[in-house]
């Protein structure tokens, strides 16, 4: 039996799609008060009859905070694919800490517990450390806790070392470290404002750069992954290396709309994270736009997904062909 967490993601959405494709019946790891509308949307993009691949998924009540109720969920379980992770480059501390650093921890110790056949945990490039003189980041960089790092950055950093500890312990893991994750979600969150933001009409642009990959890439690497013999390796998913430029004005192009023409410098894209920030607190409202999103905007990291390729013979899908597959999608 396999076993999902944070199944009505962006990431755990599309792996249970995929997983249904194989496998007659899929468990999946929700809270009392989880909405499975978006879940619905993702099965949508894939199929005209969503409602017949989500009777499909056995349900099971649990908490990533709430170590008991993951013992129970895994009984019987031979591969847990853990999903479930706040993704905020904001400062909210307490969730990031306890959802990503806890939330593992309790994850994996239930696997080692409930002797788990195969684990993965999807990590991010967030976690991965910095190179010297615009080298690609790779599996290899080293890891240096600085405040250079976010906060998001640290937390899921420390959740890798969770995983790598369950390993030392006997657990049979991987780890896939996924670029910007591009793709349908039906919700207003993470990477999927970039389309709303677009479709709606963005003027402004800033020159930072990432590496991106499709989402179905992610979930097709963590099922090949975890089918495979590699243990204990980690594994950068990284489908293309763009500038937010480019990216903006794909996704433009995609809605019919105007691309991004106005570029925000570095102190102009700062003043704005931390006045928006000022707002949110005094509204009480989480902006679009805080202190580590201004500052992610402008970073220009550029990664290495030639383990992966290696490794499985994997091969990414296109980022254009993926945002063109989403604005089709959402017109």
């Amino acid at each position: 039996m396999i076993l999902v967490t944070g199944a009505t993601g962006l990431v755990g959405g599309h792996l249970l799609w995929h997983l249904l494709q194989g496998n007659e019946r899929v468990s999946a790891i929700r809270r009392p008060t989880s909405n499975l509308i978006s879940l619905r949307t993702i099965f949508s993009y894939y199929s005209s009859n969503p409602d017949d691949f989500l009777s499909r998924i056995d349900w099971k009540t649990a908490d990533v905070l709430d170590f008991y109720s993951l013992i129970e969920a895994m009984k019987a379980v031979d591969f847990v694919y853990h999903c479930a992770a706040v993704v905020s480059l904001g400062n909210s501390e307490n969730i990031l800490l306890d959802t990503n650093v806890t939330g593992t921890r309790n994850v994996v110790q239930a696997a080692v517990e409930n002797n788990i056949k195969k684990f993965c945990f999807v990590s991010s490039i967030a976690a991965c450390g910095k190179t010297k003189y615009s080298e690609l980041i790779d599996e290899n960089a080293v890891w240096t806790d600085s405040n250079d790092h976010s906060l998001y950055s640290k937390s899921k950093y420390y959740s890798e070392q969770e995983v790598w500890k369950g390993i030392k312990n006997g657990l049979n893991a991987v780890i896939v470290n996924p670029g910007v994750i591009l793709g349908v979600s039906g919700q207003d969150t993470g990477s999927s404002q970039l389309f709303f933001q677009v479709q709606k009409g963005l003027i402004f642009y800033t020159n930072g750069g990432s590496g991106y990959v499709d989402v179905q890439d992610v979930a097709k690497a963590m099922i090949q992954l975890v089918k495979s013999k590699i243990s204990a390796e980690r594994f950068v998913l990284v489908g293309k290396n763009s500038s937010n430029k480019d990216v903006l004005s794909w996704m433009a192009d995609g809605y019919g709309k105007r691309r991004p023409f106005i570029c925000i410098g570095k102190r102009m894209m700062l003043s704005i994270g931390y006045l928006s920030e000022i707002i949110g607190k005094l509204f009480h409202f989480s902006p679009i736009i805080d202190v580590g999103t201004a500052k992610s905007a402008l970073n220009r990291d550029f990664y290495s997904s030639q383990k992966i390729e290696q490794a499985l013979g994997f091969k990414f899908n296109p980022i254009e062909k993926c945002i063109k597959e989403v604005c089709d999608f959402q017109k």
